[in-house]
């Protein structure tokens, strides 16, 4: 059997195959409720055979949220139609995921499609929130800086949308310190200019983040897995570095974390990224020898370039994010080039 449809057990939770459809934004929610575009855009991708379908960023409160059209899981109303989608997921025989965030400084911007700058307060827009009050871009209003209860609802809001996950019926919840947004905004020295407990130091900066897992690990199951998505780099001088990244590897392992699932840039709109198929791999690498496992992502495209990812023992898990928007059913398809027996649903079984 190939690597990359061979299961993947995380805890008492077992991936069908090494496919994780990545988190993706749609901002078609409307104060973050999930509608029949997340049913189908999701759904979608489970009866098309990826092993895990992770929903998009999810804000844990509303100024968390990067657009107005972001899902939300600040309330339990929000429960019910988070419900409807994971319940189609695991009928599949997939595994449903949800990805929590706050979007920190880069919160309160219009929809992609609408030019996506930063929405004024007088016309939709809100007050953001930072480790400091560093706008992200020229032009932009500070954010506040959080005070010691703002850090506070941050780290009550995330263990309050764990547990709302749960009850919606997720099996694996991921935590958002990537590309730029709050977290990451504490682990940067590019954005966290704080003096106090949450800056300066390595230590200081990365409390947050780990004052966080442990939050959402106490009422997430020891049964579930907790996966964790960061930026391993900058990209930029002086900023976040992989060796960083290595060292908290180890921070979030003993923490409660079972995969970090590895990213890169977003912070700083000036980063030059050398953007290529499989260019964030040797972060995953990197991360995976501190001793936990790992998420490869960014312009993984075919399958063999999967496979040979996995073959390498670079990652453990495949996290595709465009090229399952390009086409749903990659899962299915790249079975059949590679010879693979897998279940088709019942309805598509005609077109094998």
């Amino acid at each position: 059997m190939s690597m990359l449809f061979s299961p993947l057990v995380i805890r008492n939770v077992i991936l069908k195959n090494r496919i994780a459809m990545s988190p993706m934004c749609q901002y078609s929610a409307k104060d973050g409720y999930a509608n029949d575009w997340h049913l189908v855009h999701l759904g979608s991708r489970a009866v098309g055979g990826a092993g895990l379908i992770i929903a998009e960023a999810t804000a844990v409160v509303p100024e968390g949220r990067i657009t107005p059209g972001d899902l939300g899981l600040w309330s339990d109303d929000h429960i019910a139609g988070l419900t409807r989608i994971t319940s189609f997921i695991h009928r599949h025989g997939n595994v449903a995921g949800i990805q929590l965030a706050h979007a920190g400084r880069k919160a309160s911007c219009a929809v992609p499609w609408e030019g996506g700058e930063q929405l004024d307060t007088d016309h939709g827009g809100w007050q953001t929130v930072a480790p400091s009050a560093i706008p992200f871009k020229d032009g932009e209003r500070k954010p506040l800086m959080l005070n010691d209860e703002g850090i506070s609802r941050v780290i009550t809001g995330f263990r309050d949308a764990a547990d709302r996950a749960l009850t919606a019926g997720f099996r694996v919840v991921e935590i958002h310190s990537a590309h730029g947004y709050l977290l990451h905004e504490f682990l940067s020295p590019l954005s966290n200019h704080r003096t106090d407990e949450y800056g300066g130091s390595f230590e200081n900066r990365t409390r947050l983040l780990l004052q966080v897992v442990r939050a959402v690990r106490s009422v997430w199951p020891a049964d579930n897995p907790l996966f964790v998505r960061i930026s391993a780099t900058d990209w930029v001088e002086d900023g976040w570095t992989p060796e960083e990244s290595v060292r908290l590897a180890g921070l979030l392992k003993d923490a409660g974390a079972d995969l970090v699932d590895c990213s890169s840039g977003g912070n700083v709109s000036h980063a030059k990224i050398p953007a290529g198929p499989g260019y964030q791999v040797p972060f995953a690498e990197a991360v995976r020898k501190a001793g936990i496992m790992t998420g490869a992502v960014g312009m993984i495209t075919t399958a063999d370039q999967a496979e040979a990812i996995l073959s390498a023992e670079q990652a453990d898990l495949i996290i595709m994010g465009r090229e399952l928007l390009r086409n749903p059913y990659f899962a299915l398809q790249s079975a059949k080039a590679m010879g693979e027996t897998v279940r088709w649903p019942d309805q598509y079984l005609r077109a094998r």
